[in-house]
């Protein structure tokens, strides 16, 4: 459903907000291997999260990512989806269609409008705090 840079994408913010809450900032190489991901394509991936204003990168000896106090609750998952894979989840079409509508609907068009529209909602409505706090309690895990 998401890119492989879009998965990382948010299991990275998820970690490295679960971190910023206890007040760390997280290496490159520490977040890599938390959420099991090639070190450079995180980096790219993570680039790409902080000119979009979702993370904060700061170089040099004690430097790393963050996510500044208090944004967590904020940040949304599809405001991660959007910095990595844009809007085309929310238009794609189920069997790969180039072009999909309800004028030229494709077998599932009608069924999958409906998944398309909850998983807006869910990602809309779903905060880094909320995922990052799942963590932080060992409700959920970002590596198997």
């Amino acid at each position: 459903m998401f890119s492989k840079a879009c998965q990382y994408g948010i299991k990275a913010s998820v970690y490295i907000a679960s971190q910023s809450a206890l007040g760390n900032r997280i290496s490159l190489k520490d977040i890599a291997f938390e959420i099991n991901s090639p070190e450079a394509f995180t980096a790219k991936i993570l680039h790409q999260l902080a000119k979009q204003n979702i993370l904060t990168s700061l170089k040099g000896p004690t430097g790393g990512f963050e996510i500044p106090k208090g944004m967590a609750e904020t940040l949304k998952l599809t405001d991660i989806v959007a910095a990595i894979d844009g809007d085309s989840i929310y238009k794609g079409c189920a069997l790969g269609f180039d072009s999909c509508d309800a004028t030229q609907p494709c077998p599932m068009h009608d069924k999958f409008v409906d998944i398309r529209n909850n998983l807006r909602l869910m990602l809309e409505n779903t905060s880094l705090y909320e995922l990052a706090n799942g963590i932080d309690e060992g409700l959920s895990f970002l590596k198997r």
